[in-house]
């Protein structure tokens, strides 16, 4: 293997910059149990803000935003819907039934992303055999909808419905921001149509842990108790937050050269022969399947032998991520790489 290995698993496999962790260096801090923490307000605030809402939560993982949003959502005998592949039901280890006793619903995506036929459809009518649908959740980008996007208008759709059933409505947002720079959207479009969103630090953004939870002052105070029983009560958590604070500051524009070197990967492993389908990439993520032919851990070993790294995603299907610490000269080597093989 090469000394120089090139990370593609994950967005979350970044290191903060000299920059970052002298912001990081440079925070003032308190107890946040006792709200004494300034720089965990300042960053919350400043989450809160960017989408029109009026508070926020700061966690240590998008996970924990995730499950707390849903909790307090949500009563034991209740439904959460959302699509199949969810991050929220397949990735988030059964949190919904342990923290919060609730049925899910799941409904086939295209790409992920649901229409507000389907969810109207799925809204259970009063019967004393059905659990009460209490919580629509949505996630944008799509993990596995390889980094796929709504369109606003499908958005707004999902929220009308939502409203007129008084259901609320959650958004997984790990990826936000890569949604928001690649459409053209903004956040305080977001802030009007979602009761609640969870906002990741560590994808795209490049902090080192943590999300914050957003939605309404009575809903957030609601939902530090709930953070506190899950052991997410931090101290002098502002050494994290300023790592917060500086992604906001400086690493959302640069979401743009990740979707285009993922843009770029996707074009050349299209011209492989070995590629049976690349999926249309609208992000930073890239997933694609391999022919019968060539087994996928013959392949990811053969890449670790150039110290390229990628993540298998099911049967025959690989994925590539773009991230803060991959430059067009690491896209170079790749591609030369895999015409290559």
């Amino acid at each position: 293997m090469t000394d120089s290995v090139i990370d593609l698993r994950s967005d979350t496999v970044t290191r903060p910059t000299p920059a970052m962790l002298e912001a990081m260096f440079q925070a003032r801090v308190g107890d946040d149990v006792y709200e004494e923490d300034p720089t965990v307000r300042a960053l919350e605030q400043e989450a809160a803000a960017r989408f029109g809402l009026e508070a926020g939560l700061f966690c240590p993982s998008g996970t924990m935003t995730n499950q707390i949003a849903i909790k307090a959502h949500t009563e034991p005998l209740s439904e959460v819907i959302c699509e199949q592949n969810s991050h929220i039901y397949l990735w988030e280890v059964g949190g919904i039934a342990f923290h919060s006793g609730a049925s899910v619903a799941l409904l086939p995506g295209n790409r992920g992303r649901l229409s507000a036929a389907q969810v109207e459809a799925a809204i259970r009518p009063v019967n004393v055999h059905y659990p009460t649908t209490s919580l629509i959740s949505l996630e944008n980008t799509h993990n596995r909808g390889g980094g796929s996007c709504y369109e606003l208008s499908e958005l707004e759709a999902i929220a009308e419905v939502a409203r007129r059933h008084q259901i609320a409505l959650h958004l997984d947002g790990a990826r936000i921001f890569n949604a928001l720079v690649a459409t053209g959207q903004s956040g305080q479009e977001y802030g009007r149509i979602f009761d609640t969103i969870s906002v990741c630090l560590s994808k795209g953004l490049g902090t080192p842990v943590g999300s914050v939870l957003l939605g309404s002052k009575q809903f957030i105070q609601k939902t530090k108790r709930i953070r506190k029983v899950m052991g997410g009560g931090m101290r002098q958590a502002g050494y994290l937050a300023a790592a917060g604070l500086y992604a906001l500051e400086h690493n959302v524009e640069r979401l743009a050269d990740d979707h285009r070197r993922a843009q770029q990967l996707g074009t050349t492993l299209a011209a492989q022969s070995y590629v049976a389908e690349v999926m249309p990439v609208e992000t930073n993520l890239v997933i694609f399947r391999l022919q019968d032919t060539t087994p996928a851990e013959q392949f990811l070993a053969q890449l670790e032998q150039q110290g390229i790294r990628a993540s298998s995603f099911g049967p025959q299907m690989i994925r590539f991520v773009t991230h803060l610490d991959i430059d067009d000269a690491m896209i170079s080597r790749v591609e030369q790489t895999l015409a290559a093989l």
